[in-house]
This record gives structure tokens, C-alpha cells and sequence, in this order.
């Protein structure tokens, strides 16, 4: 590794350690006149902390956790909350992002020491930042998916229990019991919402946000309005059963129809990829005259340009609103 490639190692680490450093001089300045905080830290911690309170026991991991969320209380958004919550993962804001960060610093530096050069190194920590978004954003419509399948059990139960003469909050209850997760674990954190003084109509809005279902925006809407208005329950409860039925029918015919598309899409995207391996181990010298200076090169980046053009026009034709 030559000294060029050390310098700029060096720097990037103390600007790192710099920006750390202000960050926590900015929290911790922010949280000196904030007697509010201390209230809502004392009574929303980890899940590992109160099982350990109930425990009375504390391991050094659970009582390091809760003083580094407690000195970065003031970062987190509440747009990563909900994010965090809807793919059920065990982890606040703060520990979010400084598993990201650490992560990306740790491939940055890893790179330099290993290849030598600045470049792919950037180019790996860029691959290690993007991979914890994707996988959130993979584990939340994973989580969506499998709460829409549950949608028409839950309600079923839920009509169940308010004909049998439950109150809806009850029928929340036996939802909890019968259900599997996600459903069970969503509706659990709406009841505990509800029993530490959130309106019922403010915790279902905040579940259908998370779940980002339009059916059950909708069933939300129904029964808050029946909630304020008064009505036969279960009568409006079969007719959103009914709806909810028939939307699902119909999104199954969607999906059935733009299949080829969808397939297509993908099909024509990997296809010219595999050719290049099948090129590149049958004939190496025919393949890599694409990375030869001059021309191929435009015509390499027009031809990968095209295939991501491609690639999102079909999707886009296969996707139907409805």
C-alpha cells in the first residue's frame, strides 16, 4: 500500500472520529435541558431490559445497550422507527445506524489494508452501507405479505368474537391468542398502546402504516367510523370480509395475468449476463475484447444503460393500479 492511499485512510478515520465526536457533543448538549427524554427513557426500553427487570438480573450487554441509547436518544426519526417495528427487528434507531456506519468504516478500511487501493474499497463500503437498507426493506414486505395472507383469519375471528358479545378491544384479544405472527405481535402492540393511554383510533392508524395494507386501511376506516357513529358491528364487519375477499381475488387474477411480463422482465435482464459467462469460459479472448479501450467501452456502458431502461419499462407495464 503506498503513502498516497495511507494519507487518505488517515483522514477519512479522523473525519470520521470528528464527526462522531460532534454528534455526541450535540446529544449530549440537546439532552441537558430535556427532562422530557428522561421521562420517556424511563419508561420505553429494550425488550432484553425489562425481560432482565422482571429477571432482576442485568447483563453488561443490556446495561451498555441502554446507556448508548440513552445518549443518542435525540437522533432517532421516527419514519426509521416505524421502519424497524414493521420488520420486526430487535434493534433501536441508534443501533441501526451505528451497525451501519461501524460496518462501513470497518469495509473501508478492510479494503484499503487488503487490495491496496481507495477505489475498490469505496466501492465495497458502498456495497456494505446499501446491504442493511435492503434488507430492511426485503424483511418489511416480507413481514406485509405474510400479514396480508393473515387479514381475512383475523377478521374472521374478530367478527367471531364481537357477534359471541365482545367489545372490539376483547376481540383484539382472542386475535392475539389464535393468530400467528406478524398479525398477533401487530395487534399485541396495538392493545399494549392502548393500555398505556394511546386512543385506539391513533394505534390502529399507526399499525396500517407499518403494514402499509390497503385493505386493512380500510377496515380501519370502517371500524373507527362505527367506533364514533354506532351501528351493527358485525353486519359492517361481513361486508369488509366480503370486500377484502373480492380485492384479493382480483389483485390473485392481476398477478396471474402480468406474470409473463414480470418473468420477461427478468429473463431479458439476466440473459445477456449469462451469455458473457458462457463467452468468457468459451472463449476468453472473443469476451474480452468488450473491455478493450476505444469504442466497446460506449457500447458496453449503452448496452448495461439499456438493459436497466429495459428492465424498468416491463416492470412497469406489468404493474397495474387498481
Amino acid at each position: 500500500m503506498d503513502l498516497t492511499s495511507i494519507a487518505i485512510l488517515i483522514t477519512v478515520l479522523i473525519l470520521a472520529a470528528g464527526i462522531i465526536g460532534l454528534g455526541i457533543g450535540a446529544v449530549l448538549a440537546w439532552r441537558a435541558g430535556s427532562p422530557e427524554q428522561e421521562r420517556v427513557n424511563r419508561f420505553v426500553e429494550l425488550p432484553e431490559s425489562r425481560a432482565a427487570s422482571r429477571d432482576g438480573s442485568v447483563s453488561a450487554l443490556t446495561r451498555l445497550r441502554r446507556q448508548f441509547n440513552n445518549v443518542f436518544a435525540g437522533l432517532p426519526s421516527d419514519e426509521m422507527q416505524r421502519k424497524l417495528i414493521a420488520a420486526d427487528w430487535s434493534i433501536t434507531v441508534s443501533e441501526y445506524w451505528l451497525i451501519r456506519i461501524g460496518a462501513t468504516l470497518l469495509a473501508l478500511v478492510g479494503g484499503v489494508l487488503f487490495v491496496g487501493s481507495v477505489l475498490p474499497a469505496a466501492g465495497l463500503a458502498l456495497l456494505v452501507y446499501l446491504a442493511p437498507g435492503v434488507l430492511l426493506f426485503r424483511s418489511i414486505q416480507a413481514r406485509q405479505r405474510l400479514f396480508q395472507s393473515q387479514l381475512i383469519d383475523a377478521l374472521t375471528l374478530i367478527r367471531g368474537a364481537v357477534a359471541a358479545g365482545y367489545s372490539f378491544q376483547q376481540a383484539l384479544g382472542v386475535v392475539i391468542q389464535e393468530m400467528s405472527p406478524p398479525t398477533s405481535d401487530e395487534f399485541r402492540r396495538v392493545r399494549r398502546e392502548v393500555e398505556l393511554g394511546m386512543p385506539l383510533s391513533g394505534a390502529l392508524e399507526k399499525m396500517a402504516d407499518r403494514m402499509e395494507s390497503d385493505d386493512f386501511n380500510l377496515v380501519v376506516t370502517v371500524v373507527l367510523t362505527n367506533l364514533q357513529l354506532g351501528g351493527n358491528l358485525t353486519t359492517i364487519l361481513n361486508v369488509v370480509m366480503e370486500t377484502v375477499r373480492a380485492r384479493i381475488s382480483l389483485f390473485s387474477e392481476i398477478r396471474a395475468l402480468t406474470a409473463y411480463a414480470n418473468f420477461a422482465s427478468y429473463l431479458l435482464t439476466l440473459l445477456p449476463f449469462v451469455t458473457v459467462v458462457i463467452l468468457a469460459v468459451m472463449s476468453p479472448v472473443y469476451w474480452r475484447q468488450l473491455f478493450a479501450p476505444g469504442a466497446t467501452r460506449f457500447v458496453l456502458i449503452y448496452a448495461i444503460c439499456s438493459l436497466v431502461v429495459g428492465n424498468v419499462l416491463l416492470r412497469q407495464i406489468g404493474r397495474v393500479k387498481v
